[in-house]
Formats: C-alpha cells, structure tokens, sequence
C-alpha cells in the first residue's frame, strides 16, 4: 500500500539575514501554527533562505569582470560582474547558448548560471550564491531542529515521543535536460537516503528488477514546491506520512559520474 502523504506550508518566517538562525525561526513558525515535529517528519528548506543566513550573497558593485566574464558577457548579454560571479562558482563550463550558461559547480552541480541567482532578494544589486556545503547546512538544520525540540519536552509537563527521526533536504530550482519547465531539486539532505534502490527486488509480476533506483530526495522536493510557489514567501514546507530510510544521507548519490555521464 503507498504512503499517504500530507504537506504543510510552513509560513510566517519573514526576511532572512545572514546570521538568522533558521531553527528558531522554522521552530517559532511551527508553533505559530500549531504543528509540533514529529518523528518521520521531513523539512523542505529552500535554498535561498539557506544562503542567505549563511551570508552568501555578493555585491555586483563590488566585482571587477575579469577579461573571460567580458567576452561571455558580450556574447549572452548579461551584466558582466554577475558573470564574473558566476564563473567563480563554476568548476566546468558544460555550455554556452543562447544567453544561457550551464556550469558544473564546485560541488559537482550541473545547473544554469552556477546556481548564482537575483530572484527573492530585496536588494536588486546583489546575488545569491548556493551555499558552500549544502549537505553540512542540511546536518546543522537538522541537529539544531532535534535540540530545540528536546528543550521544548523538557519543559513541557506532559511526556511525550521523543524527537529522533527527522530528516532535511535544502531544495533549489532547476532546469533539466529534455523537458521544459523546472523543478525543485535536493542539493542538500541530511537524515534520510536520498535513492530508493529497488535493484534486486521483484515488480508486481515476479520480475527482478534491474535499473530502478528512484531520487526520492528530489520528489520529495518537487513536492514540496506545490505549496511554497517561487513569489508566495513560503520558504519551508514539512513533509509527513513519507516512509523513508533513515540514515545520515547526502546528496552524493545523486550525483551521476563522468565515467556513467552518456552526455559528459
């Protein structure tokens, strides 16, 4: 039998600074409308809302275009200090077309722009940048989620389920390859096996199965986009009633390797 899943936007959280501590925050929201985390819960974190409490953000007046950034510029017609930018987060230059650049990241992304972005921000002469270590922004979310809610127990009279299972995927907005359209993706996890590896095991007729290994990081986070919309303010949604694999997690898996990249 599937699972049956309910998604909740978490509102209320305001505007992000660098130095917000986004537990407190997601954890005053929550309260705010009555849901207490649960074990099994998964948080959907945007990325831009990451990134900016990380203090990853860039002044374009303070970029000087390198002679590279001037050229790109000139042939896509972007500001050439959000491409300087955009090529200081970039690993490998996958494409240039059109006026859009696909870059493989220092992470090992491959998205439009090097995941540098101007959308949500108040400031229109700055860009944000995808945090430095997604996955460790995951872990440090969830640890200080699972303290914040210990304190609140220890405060409450009633005893209760401790908070052990939880799980968060920092999400970001991407295009992909064949399809139009985008879709929020998983850049981030912490807490929960990022594939479903159904290798080995029989389909409902007896068959083993060979290829099927599904990206349940990513479909949670294209779940969870359908109640934050990209102009809603609604950076964070919880996700409960998915039965998913405990365990450390990382984005790792989802990346796929040159050696298996048919496109590389």
């Amino acid at each position: 039998m599937g699972a049956e899943l309910r998604i909740i936007p978490v509102t209320g959280i305001g505007d992000i600074t660098p130095g917000s501590d986004l537990g407190v925050l997601i954890s005053a929201a929550l309260q705010a409308q009555g849901v207490t985390l649960a074990n099994g819960d998964i948080l959907v974190v945007t990325q831009k809302i990451v990134s900016k409490a990380e203090g990853r953000l860039v002044r374009l007046e303070e970029v000087t275009p390198s002679a590279f950034a001037l050229t790109i510029a000139r042939e896509t017609g972007k500001d050439p200090r959000h491409v300087e930018v955009i090529l200081q987060e970039t690993r490998r230059l996958v494409r240039m077309d059109r006026g859009v650049l696909i870059c493989e990241t220092h992470h090992g992304f491959v998205c439009a722009n090097a995941g540098v972005d101007e959308s949500n921000l108040a400031d229109q002469h700055q860009v944000s940048l995808l945090p430095r270590d997604p996955d460790h922004s995951a872990r440090t979310l969830r640890e200080r989620l699972l303290s914040l809610a210990a304190s609140a127990a220890s405060h409450r009279s009633s005893e209760g389920e401790p908070l052990e299972e939880l799980a968060v995927i920092i999400s970001d907005t991407w295009g992909r390859p064949w399809r139009n359209g985008q879709v929020n993706m998983a850049i981030g996890v912490a807490g929960l096996e990022p594939i479903r590896d159904y290798r080995g095991e029989p389909d409902a007729y007896g068959r083993e199965l060979r290829v099927s290994a599904i990206a349940v990081a990513d479909e949670l986070a294209a779940a969870a986009e359908l109640v934050m919309g990209k102009s809603a303010g609604v950076p964070v949604a919880l996700i409960r009633g998915y039965p998913y694999i405990p365990t450390e997690g990382g984005v790792g898996p989802l990346l796929r390797d040159a050696a298996s990249d048919l496109f590389r």
